[in-house]
């Protein structure tokens, strides 16, 4: 009996489990916050957009990123320029000292020479020597040294100022954008004046003026920052091709009458060693992320960039200032005073390029010539 109600309790029993459910699932974490937008500082990049140079603004600037008065040393510059011509075309005074023989005759005392006597339209020979023109006799007779400070400003006529300016315009504005007023002061001044000391060695006997040294000075200096930043640079041959295109006008240019190209060549290699010296740093505030312009950046590039400039920096600069100083202190200790011995009994001669030494020196030159 008490086995089946032992059988009858098991049979009764239940087993009830309750099972909670399971918890919900923990939410997603948040997303990471976006990277901020790789920014430059003038520090970052030494780089430019050659795109920005070819359509602005002559007083203004088409960049977001500049002021409306930032570009005003070109713009000074420019005015110098262009007040300094119509003094001298003032001063010429074609229609009454050339009796009316001049070309556009309606401008009446600014009317220009005839293109035979000048096929730039501008002034006459002898206007160009009264404005500061160089010339043999002005420095090796009368020892005129203040025409090396007006010679840079001079033009030879109204086509060699309308070119001379527009690429001034063209190449000026756009590195004062990148690298400021005060560099670019200094190497437009410093090409012009380097430019004239090469122009003072090889000046002829007819007046030459040399406005366009400055302009070859820009040029060399965009020359050289190109060089520098070639690596960074996604359409550099365009750049050369732009570089080359406005160096080949002004040359050609400087092969009429009353041009110098020698102060070209000679501003030239003076911008060249300054763009060295002084452009390392645009003024970018912003650029794109990935690509802009001229531009492929980066994160990666940045700090290659960065290293780059702060190795190469003083190395370019000292090698830079040591060269453009030997240069011109060569410049400035050559002569123009010249020495002509003639034999008399021959007749033979021979011109020195000094003055200063002694009889005795002078003796044994002869005694050369002669013999």
């Amino acid at each position: 009996m008490a086995e089946q109600d032992t059988n009858s309790n098991c049979k009764f029993q239940t087993y009830i489990e309750i099972k909670a459910p399971p918890p919900p699932p923990p939410p997603p974490p948040p997303p990471p916050p976006p990277p901020p937008p790789f920014t430059y500082d003038r520090a970052d990049t030494t780089t430019f957009q050659l795109q920005d140079r070819i359509k602005f603004s002559f007083f203004g600037s088409r960049s977001q990123r500049r002021r409306s008065g930032d570009t005003w040393i070109i713009s000074v510059f420019v005015i110098l320029h262009v007040v300094a011509f119509f003094a001298t075309m003032f001063v010429n005074d074609c229609w009454n000292n050339s009796h009316q023989d001049c070309a556009f005759k309606l401008l009446g005392r600014l009317s220009f020479q005839p293109l035979s006597e000048n096929p730039l339209l501008g002034p006459s020979a002898s206007t160009l020597g009264k404005m500061g023109a160089l010339q043999h006799s002005f420095l090796t007779e009368y020892h005129q040294t203040w025409r090396l400070f007006t010679f840079p400003c001079l033009h030879a006529g109204a086509i060699h100022l309308v070119i001379n300016l527009c690429s001034v315009v063209l190449i000026g504005v756009f590195l004062e954008k990148e690298f400021g007023q005060l560099r670019i002061g200094l190497v437009y001044i410093l090409s012009a004046f380097f430019g004239t000391l090469v122009a003072a060695l090889f000046v002829r006997n007819i007046p030459a003026v040399g406005a366009s040294g400055a302009l070859y000075g820009l040029l060399g200096a965009m020359l050289s920052v190109l060089i520098r930043n070639w690596k960074i640079y996604s359409n550099k041959f365009s750049a050369v091709a732009s570089i080359f295109f406005v160096t080949m006008i002004n040359f050609i240019l400087g092969l009429l009458p009353y041009v110098d190209n020698f102060s070209n060549t000679g501003g030239f290699i003076s911008g060249f060693l300054l763009g060295f010296v002084l452009l390392f740093s645009p003024q970018l505030r912003l650029v794109a992320q990935n690509k802009g312009g001229l531009f492929e950046y980066g994160v990666k590039d940045s700090i290659k960039l960065k290293l780059k400039q702060k190795l190469e920096r003083p190395v370019l600069r000292s090698i830079s200032l040591l060269i453009f100083g030997l240069i011109l202190h060569s410049l400035t200790m050559v002569s123009n005073e010249q020495l002509t011995l003639t034999c008399l009994s021959d007749g033979n001669f021979r011109v020195f390029p000094f003055t200063n030494i002694s009889q005795a020196r002078i003796e044994d030159l002869c005694s050369l010539i002669c013999s």
